[in-house]
C-alpha cells in the first residue's frame, strides 16, 4: 500500500456510541467512560467496531452493528473497500465486511449465565460458519472479590451435566467450575468449548471471534427459553461442542496474565496470553516521554481509556486528535500508528496471520 500522498480517507473513523439492551443489568461504567447518558439499567454492553449483528433478531436486523458519528454503518464502509480497511484481498474472510474481530465493552451488575461457545470445527460442520467463538476478557474494573468462572474443576459426566442442565441446577454447575477472583489489568483467554460465567461487579473489554454463537447451559437467569439455548440444533447435537473435561490449574496459568494499566512503555504491550494470538490481539499503547513504537498496520478498534492525545500514522497521514472515552475504527490504510500525548489507548485487531489462517483452516 502506498505511503505517499496520504488522504483524509486513510484516517481513523470516529464511532458513535452503540449501547445494547440486554436481559442483565449494568452499563453505568460504560456510560461513564464514553461520556454518554445511560438510557436504562439494562444497557450492559457496547459493541465496538462491529460489522456483525446480534443473533437474537430478525434476519437483516442491525442491532450490534457499529455506526460512525455521521450515522453510516461501518459494515458498509468496510464492504465498499475491504482492501483499504483490512489490507486483505477480495476473497478475505467470510464476507466483504469481515474484519476478523468483534470487540465489546461489558459492564455486568449481575451474574451472567453459565454458557459455552462452539469452536471453528463445530461451527463449520453444523452452522455453516467459518468462525467459532473463542473470546478473551480484559478487566478494566472489578468490585472486590468479584470472580469469573472458567472451565470445570473436575471431569463431569456428560449424562450428569445433561440432567443438571435440564433441572437448571445453577448451584451444581457453579460449584463444579474454577472460580478466579479478578482485578484490574487481568487478561483471560476463554477457549471455545469451555463453560464460563462472569460475576456481577466486573467491567471488562471483550475481544472475540466475530460471531454471536452461544450455548446456554443456564437459561433460567436470562430471558431466553430452553428452545432458544441450543443454536437451533437441539441439545443432543449441540452438547458435542461442550467440553466436559477438567480445566486444571496448570492450564489456567497459561490462560491468565496480569498487566499494570498505569504503566508507560516504549512499545505496545500485549494484554492477553500468547495462546490468543491466532484468534485476536489486544494491546495497550501508552507512550512514555520518548514516545512509543507503532502498532502494526491492519484493521483495529481503538479505545481511548485515559488522557488525551492523537493517533499518529507512520505514513505521514494527518493525525487524529482524541480525548478519553472516544472509539475509532482504524483502517489498514492508516499504516503503522502510535499515540501522542499522555493517553492510554486499547487497540484490538484480528489474529496474527488473519485472514490466511481462516481460509486455510489453520486454527481448530
Amino acid at each position: 500500500m502506498s505511503t505517499t500522498q496520504p488522504t483524509r480517507l486513510a484516517q481513523p473513523t470516529r464511532l458513535a456510541p452503540n449501547l445494547i439492551e440486554h436481559f442483565y443489568r449494568g452499563g453505568d461504567r460504560i456510560a461513564g467512560l464514553r461520556g454518554i447518558e445511560q438510557q436504562s439499567e439494562f444497557q450492559p454492553e457496547e459493541w465496538l467496531g462491529a460489522t456483525v449483528s446480534r443473533a437474537d433478531q430478525e434476519p437483516g436486523g442491525a442491532i450490534g452493528l457499529a455506526r460512525t458519528v455521521d450515522g453510516v454503518l461501518l459494515r458498509d464502509l468496510v464492504a465498499a473497500d475491504p482492501a483499504h480497511w483490512t489490507g486483505a484481498g477480495p476473497d478475505h474472510g467470510t464476507h466483504a465486511a469481515d474484519t476478523g474481530i468483534l470487540v465489546k465493552l461489558l459492564d455486568a451488575r449481575q451474574r451472567l449465565p453459565v454458557h459455552v461457545h462452539p469452536d471453528r470445527a463445530f461451527a463449520a460442520s453444523h452452522l455453516d460458519c467459518a468462525y467459532g467463538k473463542t473470546e478473551a476478557w480484559f478487566i478494566l474494573d472489578a468490585e472486590p472479590g468479584s470472580a469469573v468462572h472458567l472451565g470445570w474443576s473436575e471431569d463431569v459426566d456428560p449424562d450428569e451435566l445433561d440432567r443438571r442442565r435440564d433441572a437448571q441446577d445453577s448451584e451444581w454447575m457453579l460449584s463444579h467450575m474454577n472460580r478466579i477472583v479478578v482485578e484490574r489489568g487481568m487478561g483471560i483467554l476463554v477457549p471455545a468449548g469451555t463453560a464460563h460465567a462472569i460475576d456481577g461487579g466486573i467491567f471488562l473489554a471483550e475481544v472475540q471471534e466475530p460471531t454471536d454463537l452461544s450455548i446456554l447451559l443456564e437459561w433460567s437467569v436470562t430471558t431466553s427459553t430452553r428452545d432458544e439455548s441450543h443454536l437451533g440444533l437441539g441439545f443432543e447435537t449441540v452438547m458435542g461442542a461442550v467440553s466436559t473435561t477438567a480445566l486444571p490449574q496448570s492450564e489456567i496459568e497459561h490462560l491468565v496474565v496480569l498487566h499494570d494499566l498505569d504503566a508507560r512503555t516504549d512499545a505496545p504491550v500485549s494484554l492477553l496470553p500468547a495462546a490468543a494470538d491466532p484468534y485476536f490481539q489486544l494491546f495497550a499503547v501508552a507512550p512514555g516521554t520518548d514516545g512509543s513504537a507503532p502498532v502494526d498496520a491492519g484493521f483495529s478498534v481503538a479505545l481511548a481509556l485515559t488522557g488525551a492525545g492523537a493517533l499518529v500514522s507512520a505514513t505521514g497521514a494527518e493525525a487524529v486528535e482524541f480525548s478519553a472515552g472516544e472509539v475509532f475504527a482504524v483502517p489498514a490504510g492508516f499504516g503503522p500508528w502510535t499515540v501522542s500525548g499522555s493517553a492510554t489507548v486499547l487497540a484490538a485487531g484480528p489474529g496474527a496471520g488473519w485472514p490466511a489462517t481462516l481460509a486455510s483452516g489453520g486454527i481448530r
